[in-house]
């Protein structure tokens, strides 16, 4: 599993934590019924305080996302497969509305816009498709 925190971004840390992981969730690269790593192994991973990574997996458990298994685990549910595509759906909604709101502030065209969105896109998934990390 992979996550990479910015602490300059303003965003608070569990959150980047909790999306990352919710995205790998949603596009598979983490698999139902697969383990997640302990608090005490991420967190120390990620030099992070294990109570902001115990927040951060509750808040995923609460959500649907994974289920602990007494004394085993915590491991990602395999019951939110069935509104996969809304979920999907709904984050990127919102994170080509924000974009949009900038594009627009700054006075950019859609067609301009739309343009630069492609090349990003099509770079990144060649990036992706060749096993770079993201």
């Amino acid at each position: 599993m992979i996550a990479r925190i910015d602490t300059r971004s303003g965003i608070p840390i569990f959150r980047q934590i909790y999306d990352q992981i919710e995205r790998q969730i949603l596009g598979g690269k983490l698999s139902p019924g697969e383990q997640m790593p302990s608090v005490r192994e991420l967190s120390a991973e990620l030099k992070i305080n294990p109570m902001t990574l115990s927040k951060v997996y509750s808040m995923l458990e609460s959500g649907g996302y994974l289920e602990r298994k007494r004394g085993i685990g915590l491991f990602v549910a395999s019951g939110k497969r069935s509104n996969i595509n809304s979920e999907k759906r709904r984050i990127v909604s919102s994170v080509l509305r924000s974009a949009a709101l900038e594009v627009i502030q700054l006075g950019v065209g859609e067609k301009d816009a739309i343009e630069i969105f492609a090349g990003h896109f099509r770079t990144i998934n060649k990036d992706n498709k060749t096993g770079e990390e993201l």
